[in-house]
Protein backbone atom coordinates (compact mmCIF):
# COMPACT_ATOMS: atom_id res chain seq x y z
CA UNK A 1 0.00 0.00 0.00
CA UNK A 2 1.46 3.90 -0.68
CA UNK A 3 2.77 5.54 1.73
CA UNK A 4 0.50 8.31 1.02
CA UNK A 5 -2.47 6.15 1.72
CA UNK A 6 -1.65 4.25 5.01
CA UNK A 7 -0.95 8.45 6.04
CA UNK A 8 -4.70 9.17 5.20
CA UNK A 9 -6.07 6.17 6.51
CA UNK A 10 -4.22 6.59 9.50
CA UNK A 11 -5.30 10.18 10.15
CA UNK A 12 -8.93 9.42 9.01
CA UNK A 13 -9.03 6.86 12.03
CA UNK A 14 -7.46 9.15 14.19
CA UNK A 15 -10.50 11.65 13.41
CA UNK A 16 -12.73 9.00 14.02
CA UNK A 17 -11.54 8.02 17.02
CA UNK A 18 -11.59 11.44 18.45
CA UNK A 19 -14.96 12.07 17.57
CA UNK A 20 -15.94 9.05 18.79
CA UNK A 21 -14.45 10.13 22.33
CA UNK A 22 -15.72 14.14 22.15
CA UNK A 23 -17.68 14.66 25.26
CA UNK A 24 -21.50 15.35 24.68
CA UNK A 25 -22.61 19.06 24.82
CA UNK A 26 -24.49 19.87 27.57
CA UNK A 27 -27.11 22.46 27.46
CA UNK A 28 -29.48 24.15 29.62
CA UNK A 29 -32.97 25.36 28.73
CA UNK A 30 -34.98 27.61 30.82
CA UNK A 31 -38.95 27.06 30.77
CA UNK A 32 -41.73 27.57 33.56
CA UNK A 33 -43.40 26.11 36.85
CA UNK A 34 -43.55 22.45 36.89
CA UNK A 35 -47.18 22.72 36.11
CA UNK A 36 -47.19 24.56 33.43
CA UNK A 37 -46.67 23.56 29.25
CA UNK A 38 -42.90 25.07 28.82
CA UNK A 39 -41.42 22.63 31.17
CA UNK A 40 -43.44 19.66 29.34
CA UNK A 41 -42.10 21.32 25.59
CA UNK A 42 -38.50 21.51 27.09
CA UNK A 43 -38.94 17.84 28.46
CA UNK A 44 -40.32 17.27 24.40
CA UNK A 45 -36.98 19.04 23.45
CA UNK A 46 -34.57 17.66 25.37
CA UNK A 47 -35.59 13.61 24.56
CA UNK A 48 -36.66 13.81 20.69
CA UNK A 49 -34.18 17.08 19.71
CA UNK A 50 -31.23 17.34 21.77
CA UNK A 51 -30.29 13.59 22.52
CA UNK A 52 -30.22 12.46 18.93
CA UNK A 53 -27.67 15.55 18.20
CA UNK A 54 -25.84 14.19 21.01
CA UNK A 55 -26.48 17.08 23.23
CA UNK A 56 -27.53 16.59 27.35
CA UNK A 57 -29.97 19.22 27.47
CA UNK A 58 -31.30 19.92 31.25
CA UNK A 59 -34.49 21.46 31.38
CA UNK A 60 -34.59 24.24 33.67
CA UNK A 61 -38.03 25.69 36.11
CA UNK A 62 -38.67 29.44 36.12
CA UNK A 63 -40.90 32.35 36.88
CA UNK A 64 -41.64 32.50 33.38
CA UNK A 65 -40.86 34.29 29.97
CA UNK A 66 -39.51 37.82 31.67
CA UNK A 67 -37.05 35.61 33.91
CA UNK A 68 -35.92 33.26 30.63
CA UNK A 69 -34.84 36.21 28.77
CA UNK A 70 -32.54 37.39 31.26
CA UNK A 71 -31.18 34.08 32.43
CA UNK A 72 -30.62 33.42 28.50
CA UNK A 73 -28.65 36.37 28.73
CA UNK A 74 -26.42 35.84 31.24
CA UNK A 75 -26.33 32.70 32.81
CA UNK A 76 -23.55 30.06 32.25
CA UNK A 77 -25.07 26.92 30.12
CA UNK A 78 -28.34 28.47 29.20
CA UNK A 79 -28.60 28.22 25.16
CA UNK A 80 -32.19 27.75 24.75
CA UNK A 81 -35.12 29.95 26.30
CA UNK A 82 -38.75 29.84 25.89
CA UNK A 83 -40.12 32.80 25.82
CA UNK A 84 -43.57 34.70 25.36
CA UNK A 85 -44.08 37.30 21.80
CA UNK A 86 -45.04 40.14 24.07
CA UNK A 87 -41.81 39.99 26.65
CA UNK A 88 -39.88 39.76 23.82
CA UNK A 89 -41.43 43.37 22.45
CA UNK A 90 -41.75 44.39 26.08
CA UNK A 91 -37.75 44.03 25.93
CA UNK A 92 -37.12 45.72 22.32
CA UNK A 93 -39.64 48.60 23.24
CA UNK A 94 -37.99 49.18 26.62
CA UNK A 95 -34.84 49.56 24.55
CA UNK A 96 -35.98 51.45 22.03
CA UNK A 97 -37.04 53.78 24.62
CA UNK A 98 -33.46 54.29 25.61
CA UNK A 99 -33.43 51.68 28.40
CA UNK A 100 -29.40 50.65 28.23
CA UNK A 101 -29.99 47.65 30.36
CA UNK A 102 -32.93 46.17 28.31
CA UNK A 103 -31.02 46.79 24.76
CA UNK A 104 -28.28 45.10 26.53
CA UNK A 105 -30.07 42.04 27.19
CA UNK A 106 -32.52 41.84 24.19
CA UNK A 107 -30.29 43.08 20.90
CA UNK A 108 -28.11 39.82 21.10
CA UNK A 109 -30.85 37.40 21.48
CA UNK A 110 -32.42 35.30 18.32
CA UNK A 111 -35.36 33.54 17.54
CA UNK A 112 -34.96 30.03 16.61
CA UNK A 113 -38.88 28.77 15.89
CA UNK A 114 -42.23 30.27 16.30
CA UNK A 115 -44.36 27.74 18.29
CA UNK A 116 -47.82 27.95 19.26
CA UNK A 117 -50.41 30.29 20.58
CA UNK A 118 -50.83 29.89 24.94
CA UNK A 119 -54.31 30.20 26.33
CA UNK A 120 -54.55 33.09 28.92
CA UNK A 121 -56.46 32.13 31.99
CA UNK A 122 -58.88 34.02 33.52
CA UNK A 123 -59.78 32.18 36.97
CA UNK A 124 -62.70 33.54 39.25
CA UNK A 125 -64.60 31.71 42.32
CA UNK A 126 -67.13 29.81 41.35
CA UNK A 127 -69.64 31.96 43.25
CA UNK A 128 -68.30 34.80 41.84
CA UNK A 129 -70.52 37.81 40.54
CA UNK A 130 -68.28 38.47 37.46
CA UNK A 131 -68.65 35.89 34.31
CA UNK A 132 -66.59 38.10 31.36
CA UNK A 133 -63.45 38.79 31.00
CA UNK A 134 -63.75 42.63 30.65
CA UNK A 135 -65.44 42.81 34.05
CA UNK A 136 -62.38 42.50 35.93
CA UNK A 137 -61.44 46.26 36.15
CA UNK A 138 -59.78 47.63 39.54
CA UNK A 139 -60.35 44.11 40.81
CA UNK A 140 -57.83 42.37 43.18
CA UNK A 141 -55.39 40.26 40.47
CA UNK A 142 -53.10 37.49 41.03
CA UNK A 143 -50.92 38.54 38.25
CA UNK A 144 -48.55 36.05 37.95
CA UNK A 145 -44.70 36.43 40.25
CA UNK A 146 -42.31 39.16 39.46
CA UNK A 147 -40.04 38.41 36.34
CA UNK A 148 -42.48 36.34 34.47
CA UNK A 149 -44.43 36.66 31.26
CA UNK A 150 -47.59 35.72 33.14
CA UNK A 151 -47.15 39.28 35.36
CA UNK A 152 -46.05 41.35 31.81
CA UNK A 153 -48.59 39.95 29.93
CA UNK A 154 -51.57 40.77 32.74
CA UNK A 155 -50.32 44.11 33.17
CA UNK A 156 -50.33 44.72 29.05
CA UNK A 157 -54.09 43.27 28.89
CA UNK A 158 -55.13 45.47 31.18
CA UNK A 159 -53.68 48.44 30.06
CA UNK A 160 -55.15 47.68 26.51
CA UNK A 161 -58.43 46.90 27.83
CA UNK A 162 -59.05 49.67 30.22
CA UNK A 163 -56.55 52.35 28.45
CA UNK A 164 -55.05 53.02 32.28
CA UNK A 165 -51.88 50.96 33.95
CA UNK A 166 -52.76 48.45 36.50
CA UNK A 167 -53.63 49.82 40.01
CA UNK A 168 -50.43 49.57 42.40
CA UNK A 169 -53.28 47.84 45.44
CA UNK A 170 -54.84 45.90 42.58
CA UNK A 171 -51.49 43.41 41.03
CA UNK A 172 -50.57 40.44 43.47
CA UNK A 173 -47.57 38.88 42.29
CA UNK A 174 -48.24 35.11 42.99
CA UNK A 175 -47.41 32.01 41.41
CA UNK A 176 -50.16 30.17 39.75
CA UNK A 177 -50.85 27.64 42.97
CA UNK A 178 -50.56 30.86 45.27
CA UNK A 179 -52.79 32.66 43.32
CA UNK A 180 -55.61 29.70 43.20
CA UNK A 181 -54.93 28.88 47.34
CA UNK A 182 -55.62 32.81 47.60
CA UNK A 183 -59.05 32.93 45.18
CA UNK A 184 -60.31 30.22 46.88
CA UNK A 185 -58.93 30.15 50.41
CA UNK A 186 -59.12 33.18 52.05
CA UNK A 187 -60.47 34.63 48.91
CA UNK A 188 -57.61 38.05 48.87
CA UNK A 189 -57.98 38.28 45.18
CA UNK A 190 -60.76 38.27 42.73
CA UNK A 191 -58.94 36.78 39.59
CA UNK A 192 -56.34 35.05 38.79
CA UNK A 193 -54.23 35.08 35.78
CA UNK A 194 -52.74 31.87 34.57
CA UNK A 195 -51.44 31.78 31.00
CA UNK A 196 -50.25 28.12 30.07
CA UNK A 197 -50.91 26.08 26.39
CA UNK A 198 -53.72 23.85 26.60
CA UNK A 199 -53.87 21.18 28.43
CA UNK A 200 -52.02 22.78 31.47
CA UNK A 201 -50.89 20.18 34.00
CA UNK A 202 -52.07 22.81 36.57
CA UNK A 203 -55.80 22.68 35.53
CA UNK A 204 -55.79 18.93 33.98
CA UNK A 205 -55.00 17.45 37.13
CA UNK A 206 -57.99 19.25 39.16
CA UNK A 207 -60.64 16.71 40.16
CA UNK A 208 -64.26 17.10 39.44
CA UNK A 209 -65.02 18.78 42.54
CA UNK A 210 -62.66 22.19 41.20
CA UNK A 211 -65.72 23.22 39.24
CA UNK A 212 -67.86 23.87 42.79
CA UNK A 213 -64.61 26.44 43.03
CA UNK A 214 -63.20 28.11 40.27
CA UNK A 215 -64.77 29.18 37.40
CA UNK A 216 -63.45 30.73 33.74
CA UNK A 217 -64.41 34.09 32.73
CA UNK A 218 -65.53 34.62 28.89
CA UNK A 219 -64.05 36.56 26.35
CA UNK A 220 -67.19 38.84 25.18
CA UNK A 221 -66.52 40.14 21.66
CA UNK A 222 -69.27 42.81 22.13
CA UNK A 223 -67.45 44.37 24.33
CA UNK A 224 -65.36 47.32 23.73
CA UNK A 225 -62.90 46.24 25.99
CA UNK A 226 -61.98 42.91 24.34
CA UNK A 227 -61.79 45.09 20.69
CA UNK A 228 -59.07 46.82 22.12
CA UNK A 229 -57.46 43.84 23.43
CA UNK A 230 -56.92 42.28 20.23
CA UNK A 231 -55.02 44.92 18.90
CA UNK A 232 -51.73 42.76 20.43
CA UNK A 233 -53.28 39.62 21.88
CA UNK A 234 -56.01 37.19 19.45
CA UNK A 235 -59.03 35.18 20.52
CA UNK A 236 -59.36 31.32 20.91
CA UNK A 237 -60.91 28.78 23.05
CA UNK A 238 -60.52 26.35 26.29
CA UNK A 239 -61.53 23.48 25.32
CA UNK A 240 -63.85 21.08 27.50
CA UNK A 241 -62.37 18.14 25.91
CA UNK A 242 -59.17 19.33 27.41
CA UNK A 243 -60.21 19.46 30.90
CA UNK A 244 -63.23 17.27 31.08
CA UNK A 245 -63.61 17.05 34.54
CA UNK A 246 -63.29 20.38 35.47
CA UNK A 247 -64.92 22.25 32.51
CA UNK A 248 -68.63 21.88 31.54
CA UNK A 249 -68.34 23.62 27.87
CA UNK A 250 -65.62 25.43 25.79
CA UNK A 251 -64.46 29.10 27.12
CA UNK A 252 -63.44 31.71 24.95
CA UNK A 253 -60.82 33.94 25.98
CA UNK A 254 -57.36 35.43 24.45
CA UNK A 255 -53.70 34.00 23.20
CA UNK A 256 -50.35 34.89 23.05
CA UNK A 257 -47.86 33.00 20.87
CA UNK A 258 -44.72 31.13 22.32
CA UNK A 259 -41.44 31.44 20.62
CA UNK A 260 -37.70 28.99 20.92
CA UNK A 261 -35.10 31.58 21.69
CA UNK A 262 -31.00 31.58 22.22
CA UNK A 263 -28.57 33.69 21.88
CA UNK A 264 -25.96 35.31 18.93
CA UNK A 265 -23.37 32.84 19.59
CA UNK A 266 -19.92 33.07 17.60
CA UNK A 267 -18.24 30.27 19.04
CA UNK A 268 -17.26 27.80 16.56
CA UNK A 269 -18.31 24.31 18.76
CA UNK A 270 -21.39 26.09 19.92
CA UNK A 271 -22.55 26.67 16.57
CA UNK A 272 -22.10 23.48 15.42
CA UNK A 273 -23.59 22.06 18.15
CA UNK A 274 -26.96 24.56 17.62
CA UNK A 275 -26.85 23.49 13.93
CA UNK A 276 -27.02 19.75 14.89
CA UNK A 277 -29.75 20.97 17.27
CA UNK A 278 -31.71 22.72 14.14
CA UNK A 279 -31.01 19.56 12.22
CA UNK A 280 -32.83 17.12 14.83
CA UNK A 281 -35.37 19.59 15.37
CA UNK A 282 -36.50 19.48 11.65
CA UNK A 283 -35.75 15.65 10.73
CA UNK A 284 -37.53 14.75 14.42
CA UNK A 285 -40.58 17.04 13.93
CA UNK A 286 -42.65 14.70 13.08
CA UNK A 287 -41.86 12.79 16.75
CA UNK A 288 -42.54 15.96 18.16
CA UNK A 289 -46.20 16.18 17.04
CA UNK A 290 -46.86 12.44 17.59
CA UNK A 291 -45.17 11.74 21.16
CA UNK A 292 -44.51 15.20 22.44
CA UNK A 293 -47.46 17.71 24.13
CA UNK A 294 -50.73 17.82 22.00
CA UNK A 295 -49.67 21.75 21.49
CA UNK A 296 -46.51 20.57 18.85
CA UNK A 297 -49.82 19.43 16.85
CA UNK A 298 -50.10 23.40 16.37
CA UNK A 299 -46.21 23.92 15.45
CA UNK A 300 -45.99 24.96 11.94
CA UNK A 301 -42.64 23.42 10.60
CA UNK A 302 -42.04 27.66 9.01
CA UNK A 303 -39.77 30.44 9.36
CA UNK A 304 -42.27 33.59 9.07
CA UNK A 305 -40.98 36.74 8.26
CA UNK A 306 -40.04 38.70 11.53
CA UNK A 307 -41.31 42.48 13.04
CA UNK A 308 -38.81 45.13 13.22
CA UNK A 309 -35.90 44.26 16.21
CA UNK A 310 -36.83 40.47 15.77
CA UNK A 311 -34.25 38.11 14.22
CA UNK A 312 -33.56 34.82 13.74
CA UNK A 313 -30.13 32.89 14.59
CA UNK A 314 -28.29 32.82 11.06
CA UNK A 315 -26.63 29.44 11.30
CA UNK A 316 -29.63 27.58 12.58
CA UNK A 317 -32.06 29.36 10.67
CA UNK A 318 -29.45 27.97 7.44
CA UNK A 319 -29.85 24.54 8.47
CA UNK A 320 -33.89 24.84 9.20
CA UNK A 321 -34.72 26.11 5.76
CA UNK A 322 -32.17 24.28 3.88
CA UNK A 323 -33.92 20.92 6.07
CA UNK A 324 -37.62 22.15 5.58
CA UNK A 325 -36.68 22.59 1.77
CA UNK A 326 -35.58 19.60 1.30
CA UNK A 327 -38.50 18.01 2.82
CA UNK A 328 -41.36 18.84 0.05
CA UNK A 329 -44.65 18.22 1.73
CA UNK A 330 -43.54 18.41 5.17
CA UNK A 331 -45.28 20.20 7.80
CA UNK A 332 -46.93 23.66 5.98
CA UNK A 333 -45.62 25.78 3.49
CA UNK A 334 -44.38 29.15 4.98
CA UNK A 335 -46.21 32.31 5.40
CA UNK A 336 -45.02 34.93 3.00
CA UNK A 337 -45.55 37.06 6.56
CA UNK A 338 -46.45 37.37 9.87
CA UNK A 339 -48.16 40.40 11.31
CA UNK A 340 -45.43 42.32 13.97
CA UNK A 341 -45.69 42.10 17.62
CA UNK A 342 -47.41 45.04 18.96
CA UNK A 343 -46.65 47.74 21.17
CA UNK A 344 -47.15 46.93 24.74
CA UNK A 345 -47.14 50.08 27.32
CA UNK A 346 -43.89 50.71 28.19
CA UNK A 347 -44.69 50.45 32.05
CA UNK A 348 -42.69 47.15 32.10
CA UNK A 349 -39.62 48.04 33.49
CA UNK A 350 -40.58 46.03 37.38
CA UNK A 351 -42.11 43.17 35.90
CA UNK A 352 -39.41 42.69 33.32
CA UNK A 353 -36.72 42.72 36.19
CA UNK A 354 -34.85 45.96 34.59
CA UNK A 355 -36.76 48.32 37.10
CA UNK A 356 -33.65 50.69 38.67
CA UNK A 357 -35.51 51.65 41.60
Amino acid sequence: MPIGSMLTGLMLMVFLSTAAAAPRAEYKIVTASKTGTYIQIGNDLAKWVAEPASIDLEVLESKGSAENVQRMRFEPGVKLALVQSDVYQAFLDEAKAGNADAGNIIRPLRLILPLYDEEIYFVARADSPLNSIHEIKNKKIGVGPLGSGTALTSRTLYQLMFEEPMPAGSAQYLSNEDALVKLTVDKSIDVAIIVAGQPAKLFADMKPEARNYIKLLRLDDSAPETTRAKKTYFPATVRNSSYPTWLTADVSTLTVKAYLVTYDYGLQSTVGNLGRFADSLCTNFDKLQANGHPKWKQVRLELPALGQGWRYFGPMEKRLRACIAGQAGFGTPPSSKTQAPARPCREQELVLGICKS
